[in-house]
């Protein structure tokens, strides 16, 4: 898995042009607004997923031996 999904071969210059883009486009104030916006989606995707897992832990029966 050499590839970073559809990026291909991706290098350290390609990044730093990238990340100066999202700087232009964005401003510095509000990068961290956005960080942090994605932070608190991918914990509460993962808490949304850890939810959905212990309900089927509940549902499912145990074997006895």
């Amino acid at each position: 898995m050499d590839n970073l999904l559809f990026l291909g071969n991706i290098g350290t210059g390609e990044i730093i042009l990238i990340a100066l883009v999202v700087l232009l486009l964005f401003g510095g104030k509000k990068i961290p607004e956005l960080m942090k916006g994605l932070g608190k989606g991918v914990k509460s995707f993962k808490d949304g997923m850890n939810e959905i897992e212990k309900d089927l832990n509940s549902d499912t029966p145990k074997t006895e031996k």
